[in-house]
């Protein structure tokens, strides 16, 4: 039996993995290992390891590597610690293959890791293009990888450009697009309000029209981020649509987007607005099918919201290049541009959905690649 160690680090990693670890753990020839650690095992981040604990999974290991601060300089220390703890638990836990998600910095730590212990490496979401230093990432781990899963057609002859075998690039499509497809196969329109048990500010009647804020820091752009997320709120305060509004993710610059968001709620401007650290991801699910729009920077705009059909506007150069479909609209760090294509985007309501990064059915083929793949440690390049 095949064990397959899958290293989360923050609730990015684990939406965008979850659908294929539960096809590893139901697969009779595989083995599910996890590892938690970074911002998914602290509480001030959510607490996501909650979350996967009572989704079913149980951590093998849990490793503090998150160094405070949120600067490049903290950052860049913690991709450090996180290479220092994940071979010795690479080595009590013995895998076959290490699934690495993404782009972010502990997925760096994770690759480096299993790469120097001659562990293959299997990537998802491989290929793609954006801005900030996640696509520097995400095009190295291609080069380190074994086994490719990238989400798009485009991804996919990308890899193979850069050199990798097309016999190890299997397109599947994104693993998060299942999540949504089967969410919304079982959506019903009661219980969100439930949501309000957590978080702070004002309780919001779902059944009327609000917004999502998801605004994550450009570590390329660090010092930047109390202004930027000002410019969004100011935007959608501007528009006197009530909001929910996500906290970032734990890149460089996020204390100055918490910052930013600390400021607003205690300079008394966050009327008809709702804070929350994390939400379940079919809860989140469920509000992006029913928001009037998605605002902000993150990848469930590009995602998620071409197969759901929400409309986005998506601000300054995070996702830039991102392959994404008619729902998203396009908008700098600006007040009155934000307002204007917010104010655009909710009357044009819902868009149809397009499978930009698959048809939701990814764990159940990255489940069974893993199962049946061979590969050559040593890896050869083809160009």
């Amino acid at each position: 039996m095949r064990k397959i160690c899958v290293v989360i680090g923050s609730r990015a990693n684990y939406s965008s993995i979850k659908s294929a670890m539960k096809a590893i753990q139901d697969h009779p020839g595989l083995e599910l290992q996890l590892i938690a650690g970074a911002s998914a095992i602290l509480d001030r981040y959510g607490a996501v390891v909650d979350l996967i604990e009572r989704d079913g999974f149980t951590p093998n290991a849990r490793m503090f590597m998150l160094i405070e601060g949120e600067t490049p300089a903290t950052m860049a220390k913690s991709t450090g610690v996180g290479l220092m703890e994940l071979p010795t638990l690479f080595e009590m836990l013995c895998p076959d293959i290490v699934l690495t998600v993404g782009d972010r910095f502990e997925t760096m730590a994770t690759t480096l890791a299993a790469a120097y212990m001659n562990l293959p490496i299997a990537h998802t979401m491989g290929g793609e293009v954006t801005g900030t230093i996640d696509e520097s990432i995400r095009h190295a781990v291609t080069k380190f990888a074994h086994i490719h899963f990238p989400a798009s057609a485009d991804a996919r002859d990308r890899i193979i450009h850069l050199g990798e075998r097309p016999e190890a690039v299997h397109l599947v499509g994104c693993p998060r697009i299942d999540l949504v497809a089967r969410t919304l196969e079982q959506d019903k329109a009661n219980g969100l309000q439930e949501i309000f048990l957590e978080g702070v500010g004002t309780e919001l009647d779902l059944s009327k029209p609000f917004v999502i804020v998801s605004q994550h820091p450009v570590t390329t752009e660090y010092g930047e981020g109390e202004r930027q997320i000002t410019a969004t709120l100011e935007a959608v305060r501007s528009l006197a649509i009530p909001a929910i509004v996500l906290w970032p993710n734990p890149d460089a610059g996020s204390d100055d987007i918490a910052r930013g968001i600390r400021k607003w709620r205690e300079q008394g401007k966050a009327v008809n607005m709702r804070f929350f650290k994390n939400l379940p991801t079919d809860t989140y699910i469920r509000l992006m099918a029913r928001t009037a729009c998605l605002v902000g920077n993150s990848s469930s705009g590009i995602r998620e919201g071409a197969f759901i059909g929400t409309p986005v506007v998506n601000i300054g150069s995070r996702q830039v290049m991102r392959e994404r479909g008619a729902n998203v609209m396009d908008v700098p760090h600006d007040r009155d541009a934000i307002a204007e294509a917010l104010c655009r985007q909710v009357k044009v309501g819902r868009y149809p959905s397009e499978p930009v990064y698959g048809d939701g059915t990814a764990g159940q083929k990255i489940a069974g690649v893993l199962a049946a793949c061979s590969w050559n440690i040593q890896k050869r390049i083809t160009y």
